[in-house]
């Protein structure tokens, strides 16, 4: 049993808009802690588009989804956000003192009188291979997502996919399994060259298999798997053996848990007021792609001005005994000290 975390904010979705929540919420010295599904910050920005290049922006002509949430996280850094990725948020309910508590499938459980659903378009969940019965082997054999390596350490592993999630999993487990097998139905990656390449040493090495091949078939008892049939490019099947499997195959985006949050949702959006941005749940917030109201723009500017008139009434949630003093971080020298330039 984990013990549950206390904070004033918890936010689900580590995206852009979720990342400037944190920085207007610390002006106001409010903690934060952030789930997100993915393995890293950044939402959509870095997983679908991190070289594409984004142009409306204010200040900035040009910048792409990953130089985007890099100066996102060095805005926020002064206030020491904390993160739980590769984790779903999956259920929240009410406590009798009135705080919310925020748990996710990793267990990991989140109390604060604040909920900001930040969550874009839902969560980013993983593409589940065209394989019968891989379900029964789900969270035993079968992993979406790497949460501790020493879950994988001395164990045959099978990992499938050609993308960057696929390399650098190869390569920061072969030196801990006892065998490791990477199959891709093409000799081509869309990885990081550089991964492609140690990928290719470790196999001349000797050090991990790769086979060009499809998986067909997964074999083992009670959820525990013991051998995999695979189909080479000439659809010869022949079979290898593995008690852990990683599929990765892309990531689809669905609403997900949050559809059974109780809240008033409209067409898979939560509908807010524009004057703070908050569900008709008090207490819990949406701001970003996952909000809806008359006149609602998904734009990444749009999500930053709900993120700021959010935090000022989440102060008064977090601290209903404090006077809410409204200072410019260009003339405050109070917030210029939180910042750390002062």
């Amino acid at each position: 049993m984990t013990t549950p975390i206390e904070t004033d904010v918890a936010i689900i979705g580590a995206g852009p808009i979720g990342l400037f929540a944190v920085f207007e919420l610390g002006l106001l010295d409010l903690k934060t802690h952030l789930v997100d599904i993915l393995d890293r910050p950044g939402g959509q920005c870095t997983e679908l588009y991190p070289e594409k290049p984004i142009y409306d922006i204010p200040g900035l002509p040009v910048v792409t989804g990953q130089e985007l949430t890099d100066r996102l996280l060095e805005q926020s850094k002064p206030f020491s956000p904390t993160f739980h990725l590769s984790q779903m948020a999956s259920g929240l309910s009410r406590l009798d003192d009135g705080r919310w508590k925020l748990t996710t499938d990793a267990g990991t459980e989140i109390i604060a009188p604040v909920v900001v659903v930040a969550a874009g378009g839902g969560s980013f969940v993983p593409k589940r291979p065209p394989v019968p019965g891989i379900e029964g082997f789900e969270n035993i054999s079968v992993f979406y997502a790497v949460r501790k390596m020493e879950q994988f350490r001395d164990r045959d592993i099978l990992i499938a996919g050609g993308g960057d999630s696929a390399l650098d999993w190869t390569l920061n487990l072969a030196p801990i399994a006892k065998s490791l097998t990477l199959v891709h139905h093409r000799d081509g990656f869309r990885a990081a060259q550089h991964s492609v390449n140690q990928m290719r040493e470790l196999v001349e090495q000797g050090k991990v298999k790769f086979h060009i091949a499809s998986v067909k078939g997964l074999h083992g008892d009670n959820g525990q798997l013991q051998r995999v049939t695979l189909a080479g490019a000439d659809k010869k099947e022949f079979q290898i053996e593995a008690n852990a499997f990683l599929p990765f195959f892309g990531l689809t985006i669905k609403l997900g848990p949050i559809a059974e949050f109780g809240l008033n949702l409209h067409e898979n959006l939560i509908p807010v007021d524009t004057e703070k941005f908050e569900s008709t749940t008090k207490g819990i917030f949406a701001i970003g792609d996952i909000n809806t109201y008359a006149g609602k723009l998904k734009l990444i500017l749009s999500g930053f001005h709900e993120a700021a008139l959010m935090a000022q009434a989440a102060f008064h949630i977090c601290r209903p005994n404090e006077k809410l003093r409204f200072q410019y971080t260009t003339s405050s020298s109070n917030l210029q000290k939180k910042l750390g330039v002062a």
